[in-house]
């Protein structure tokens, strides 16, 4: 360590880069390192003559590279004859630092390209990473997808909200394929997503297949989905889980009516249609729904047919109030959506379904890790309320 403080005092009082002194005193210790360990494991010095009746000994080493921020590290392994030592120092296969690695990985979430991270690295640490290289630095996050897809979830969840959205991705050609994803609000109010996966098209045999893997990792009961009408999800729901209510976001019922009225009527009606979905309750919710069907059923007849066939308008009165906001759109979910096609904007597509798997879990874990401790808006004041309906429902 001396001679590192000399080195390092030497290298600023001639005003001399300082890397490679850190460089150079980090592969010493490093392969100072290497040594001692195999040392303990063999339990005798090198050259001790103890060693010779050991049953095992020295057998040379090989080299290996490290790339760190300070510059490539040339490190010596050593080996013993029986092949039983295993090192500590340095991961097996290890070819770069756990710092590099993660802000390969920070990047990647990002949506930054394998070619664009591989040129920022050379400019900031002067050694050519080839994108496939970058690429295998995420490799570790392919064990993230398959313990994100295993994990246990908790057994209740006041709501889930499912949607899909459409990401760019090759096979043998390119084309948009759906994510379907599930978030949901577990009891005490924290939020996660609990499951996605990827299919060509969106259908209610893979919204069934979700909603089967979300129940087989342990969620016993969801009093409420949320969703914006998806095609197929809301029988996949009455058969996983028959006990469930169902609320279509009423936001998306909003915007169709806006698509099928005049331009010139859009803002009338769809002020027209809040009143539906922010009354005091139930109740004033119909009676505004017959206000607003009679006002406007001999312009858009069709729009108010919709609406009175609707029997999934008003399930979320049937909550406690504090959260009415929360469950009657699917908004929570979609913000997540907006958030991937951000980051989603920078790759034209991603090279096969492993890196776009490997995106996605990076950004859902993320979310988890971020609101697994915060409570979403309502549900702290409507903690008992909730509570009795899952006892209600035992």
């Amino acid at each position: 360590m001396n001679h590192f403080t000399t080195d390092l005092v030497q290298a600023l009082v001639t005003k001399q880069d300082v890397t490679p002194v850190f460089r150079d005193h980090l592969e010493k210790a490093m392969n100072h390192l290497l040594q001692t360990e195999l040392m303990a494991f063999l339990d005798y010095e090198k050259y001790d003559r103890a060693g010779v009746n050991s049953g095992n000994s020295r057998n040379g080493a090989y080299s290996r590279t490290i790339h760190t921020e300070y510059g490539d590290l040339c490190l010596s392994i050593p080996r013993d004859r029986n092949g039983e030592f295993k090192q500590q120092t340095v991961a097996p296969y290890k070819r770069s630092n756990d710092t590099l690695e993660s802000f390969v990985i920070h990047m990647f979430q990002k949506g930054v390209t394998m070619t664009e991270i591989s040129d920022l690295l050379e400019k900031m640490y002067g050694y050519h990473y080839t994108p496939q290289t970058v690429s295998n630095m995420t490799r570790g996050m392919v064990e993230h997808v398959d313990a994100f897809a295993k994990r246990t979830l908790a057994p209740r969840y006041v709501c889930v909200y499912v949607d899909a959205t459409y990401i760019a991705v090759k096979r043998d050609t390119v084309s948009k394929e759906a994510v379907y994803i599930a978030v949901g609000i577990r009891e005490d109010g924290s939020k996660e997503v609990l499951t996605y996966t990827v299919a060509p098209t969106e259908s209610a045999y893979i919204w069934n297949e979700l909603l089967q893997d979300v129940k087989a990792r342990g969620a016993e009961e969801i009093l409420l989905f949320i969703s914006d009408g998806l095609t197929g999800v809301e029988s996949a729901i009455k058969q996983v889980f028959p006990q469930a209510k169902y609320q279509v976001c009423l936001v998306h019922v909003a915007r169709n009516i806006a698509h099928k009225v005049r331009v010139s009527d859009r803002a009338s009606i769809c002020e027209d249609f809040k009143t539906v979905y922010r009354a005091e309750d139930e109740a004033a919710g119909r009676a505004a729904l017959e206000t607003f069907c009679d006002k406007w059923k001999s312009s858009y007849p069709k729009v108010v047919k919709s609406l009175r066939d609707n029997p999934n308008l008003f399930t979320f009165y049937s909550f406690p109030k504090p959260i009415w906001r929360s469950i009657y759109s699917s908004n929570l979910i979609e913000s997540l959506n907006k958030q991937i096609k951000k980051y989603t904007k920078r790759k034209e597509q991603f090279p096969h379904e492993e890196a776009l798997e490997k995106f996605l879990v990076s950004q859902f874990e993320s979310y988890n890790q971020r609101f697994a401790t915060r409570c979403h808006i309502g549900f702290d004041q409507a903690r008992a309320e909730l509570q009795a309906m899952f006892t209600t429902t035992d």
